[in-house]
């Protein structure tokens, strides 16, 4: 299953980048429908490196969902930079998700403002068809979030 966003963010491509690989914003674009709590024991990290981040998922902050593990890749393709994540669930009903592809890119667009896009390829046999709903609308939910926060998002 896919769900895809392509939006125009006010806010230039450096920052945007610097935005996407931050937990502090992941973690505000999921609120407060999912909270996680970092299971490394440094906690969250400023900015998100390559490599596996166990987190701990809960709905509206009190629910448990289980853990997932993020698992952060970085690339270019042409003028764009991605973030790659092909973590799943660990544990509880985050392993009802078999496969989990999120892909973020970042690309310049017409005066100073960036280009993202947002793409979720997921597999959740057999419950795809009840998931895709819900997660449709959490991406939504991020898409609002995202245009919001990008308002605040300045070059360094």
């Amino acid at each position: 299953m896919r769900i895809m966003l392509k939006l125009v963010l006010d806010c230039p491509p450096d920052a945007a980048w610097r935005a996407i690989r931050s937990p502090a914003v992941f973690r505000a674009v999921s609120a407060p429908f999912t909270t996680f709590t970092s299971l490394e024991p440094e906690g969250f990290p400023e900015v998100w490196p390559a490599g596996e981040h166990p987190v701990q998922a809960r709905a509206f902050g009190v629910v448990p969902l289980g853990e997932q593990l993020i698992d952060i890749s970085f690339a270019r393709k042409g003028d764009a930079r991605l973030v790659h994540d092909t973590g799943g669930g660990l544990s509880g009903a985050m392993t009802a998700i078999d496969y989990w592809h999120h892909t973020m890119a970042i690309s310049p667009a017409a005066d100073g403002k960036t280009q993202y896009r947002d793409r979720l390829v997921f597999d959740a046999a057999p419950f795809s068809l009840l998931a895709w709903p819900a997660l449709w609308a959490f991406w939504q939910w991020r898409a609002l979030q995202i245009r919001r926060l990008a308002k605040g998002w300045t070059a360094a």
